[in-house]
């Protein structure tokens, strides 16, 4: 029992071993390194104080949006650019042969980000995040599930088109000399034959097929918007 207890621990120690190389080596391969991103002095300044505003870093805002927009995104931003050659901030250098001197240099971002990022890549995210934080810009997310905005449209499109062509189906035809009885009338109107329907439902038909027929709606046709004011017309000179 000692023995095999032994033994067991031992393979723990191995198998732990093995776990804890494996971890240290992954923590290796995405090891973050300081990028040095050149931008103009204002740039850089307005994306520090969103970062402080914020109270996160500069590689964090980077990343969000590393995160949230795909690379293609990214890539196809408008970039902030390099800063002007009159442009330029003075820092005293802290080692080498010229410690102590002062040292002219392209105002500069220092973003910590895993390896295997491109600068300009990293400027155009930051830019991305300063116009979400102004509001110039704004992310919409959408599940993948939900169908393209262009197959909706497609599919409004045929559901119109098809109402056209019911409308047309089951509309009046117009009459080829205009509208001169009251049965003629009623017929415009849609009612059945020797229907009596009083003056607020006849008001009210016209006033629904109106919208249908008017030349100004979707669905308008001029003859039929005609006589159905023919029909109005010959009901009331008759007190309907």
């Amino acid at each position: 029992m000692m023995d095999g207890f032994a033994i067991g621990a031992e393979t723990l120690r191995n198998v732990g071993g093995a776990s804890a190389s494996a971890a240290e080596e992954e923590v290796k391969s995405v090891r973050k390194l300081s990028y040095a991103v050149p931008c103009s002095s204002g740039f850089r300044d307005s994306v520090l104080e969103m970062a402080a505003d914020r109270e996160v870093n500069v590689g964090d805002l980077a990343r969000s949006i590393m995160l949230t927009l795909p690379p293609d995104e990214i890539r196809a931003a408008s970039d902030p650019g390099e800063p002007e050659e009159s442009d330029r901030e003075t820092v005293v250098l802290k080692s080498g042969p010229s410690a102590g001197k002062p040292w002219r240099r392209k105002p500069r971002l220092q973003v910590r980000l895993p390896a295997g990022h491109d600068v300009v890549d990293i400027r155009k995210a930051l830019g991305i995040a300063l116009d979400l934080h102004r509001g110039d810009r704004e992310v919409r997310l959408e599940s993948t599930a939900a169908p393209d905005w262009s197959d909706i449209v497609h599919e409004m499109e045929e559901k119109v088109a098809r109402l056209q062509v019911t409308i047309a189906t089951l509309a009046f035809e117009p009459l080829a000399n205009g509208v001169r009885t009251r049965e003629e009338a009623m017929h415009v109107l849609g009612f059945v034959p020797n229907s009596r329907p009083d003056a607020k439902m006849i008001k009210a038909r016209y006033r629904m097929m109106a919208a249908i027929h008017h030349p100004d709606s979707e669905f308008g046709d001029h003859a039929r918007m005609s006589q159905l004011n023919q029909a109005m017309s010959l009901l009331r000179s008759a007190a309907i």
